[in-house]
């Protein structure tokens, strides 16, 4: 299999690992394709041979030379992307989330839905051995029938700050946290209990990553950077200095724009209520400035409740942006309560590599299949399109006030309800 990548930044790192690395009996790169040569030199600098490079406008020249597209550009660029590669009749695999908005999933529905080629959204959370678990407690029956469940997300200052010095502090790029970071959670609890979303309501609010007098516009050549814990040095980096801070005159992207200036477009504190096909309802919240990082999802059922608590950093140390794994405290318990019984602490079976060993079964997954897999992991175009949807219908509710339908946890919303 011959892959062409679009989008050469940070996020594409995986994947060209993987095709150099474990996967390499499983095709070749063909091709690479984004704004900015510099980032394509980088990687073009990894492989024993360069493989030709290409500007957006060039993107059909990439398809000619290659069988699938992998796509990790700037989210608001997928769409295009993933629908030009499809009605080509190539294999597509896109990284989360699927696209931003209501528009954009119709158009890869329509494309999918004509396409010979396939897609496949990487939801590699899926993998993660301890959310695995929980969807196989839920399918065994073992609460009964899901009727609610409260899922807390807190990103850090480490995290969580990093979407506000970067592209996706700009709505019209990222769709804003309820698209780009929560897809991942809103798929999981789509997945979890096999059912669709039908209405979303929610609230938001720009709360802490507001303009600050006296702060310098970026941290490069800030006063402040090595003192300041919201200053981030690209320079002590030489990956992230290569993707970004040498490559800034190709297209003038500031990878490091201060998190308390103007411009940013998206909120930093979320709360939803969505209500699901099956009758489940869901109470969801995400803070983007918490001084520990990690998740607590609890499900209740007609026989019981399930618990899952995951600390991925106790505390968040003042200089570990560029190196989060350097911040200490992580663990996970999953806990069944059934009724009418103590409480029972599930096991949760950990893998080698990133996510518990889950990174590793996603790219099986990409490169070679799912094969046989009872807990059906492989996320395709209809999961992506309804994580994107809850996501965009509580970015249209913030907005107006109101709740809004979604039609067949699909592809549009229908008009808010009063």
């Amino acid at each position: 299999m011959r892959y062409g990548i679009v989008g050469l930044g940070h996020r594409a790192q995986m994947y060209v690992s993987a095709l150099l690395g474990d996967w390499r009996d499983c095709g070749t790169i063909a091709g690479f394709c984004d704004v900015n040569r510099a980032r394509m030199d980088y990687y073009n600098g990894r492989l024993g041979d360069p493989v030709p490079c290409f500007d957006p406008g060039g993107f059909a020249k990439l398809l000619e030379l290659c069988d699938a597209v992998i796509v990790t550009s700037v989210d608001a660029t997928h769409a295009r992307y993933v629908v030009a590669a499809l009605d080509a009749g190539k294999h597509v695999v896109v990284e989360k989330p699927l696209t931003v908005d209501a528009e954009s999933c119709a158009e890869i529905a329509a494309a999918a839905e004509r396409s010979t080629g396939s897609l496949v959204v990487t939801f590699n959370y899926r993998y993660s051995p301890r959310n695995s678990a929980v969807r196989g407690l839920i399918m065994d029956g073992t609460i009964g029938e899901v009727t609610s469940v409260h899922f807390d997300w807190a990103l850090d200052t480490i995290h969580g700050a990093d979407y506000f010095r970067r592209w996706h502090r700009d709505r019209a790029n990222s769709g804003g946290l309820l698209v780009h970071k929560s897809t991942h959670h809103f798929d999981l609890v789509n997945w979890w209990l096999g059912t669709t979303p039908v209405s979303v309501y929610a609230e938001g609010a720009l709360r802490f990553y507001t303009p600050r007098p006296g702060r310098p516009a970026r941290s490069y050549g800030a006063p402040g950077l090595g003192t300041d814990p919201f200053l981030l040095d690209l320079s002590a980096d030489p990956r992230l200095k290569a993707l970004y801070l040498d490559a800034e005159h190709e297209d003038g992207y500031i990878r490091d724009q201060d998190v308390f200036t103007e411009g940013v477009t998206i909120e930093d504190n979320m709360a939803l209520l969505v209500r699901y096909a099956s009758g489940a309802l869901l109470t969801y919240s995400l803070n983007a400035h918490a001084p520990a990082e990690g998740y607590r999802a609890v499900f209740n059922g007609t026989a019981g409740r399930i618990e899952l608590e995951v600390c991925e950093r106790s505390w968040t140390p003042p200089h570990a942006a560029i190196d989060p794994s350097a911040a200490p405290g992580s663990w996970e318990r999953l806990t069944l309560h059934r009724h009418w019984a103590q409480a029972e602490e599930i096991p949760i079976e950990q893998g080698e590599g990133g996510h518990g060993g889950g990174d590793r079964l996603l790219l099986d997954d990409v490169f070679r299949g799912p094969g046989a897999d009872p807990l059906a992991r492989q996320a395709g175009y209809l999961d992506g399109i309804r994580s994107v949807m809850v996501g965009a219908s509580a970015n249209r509710s913030i907005a107006t006030g109101l709740p809004v339908n979604l039609t067949g946890g699909g592809t549009r919303m229908a008009t808010p309800m009063r």
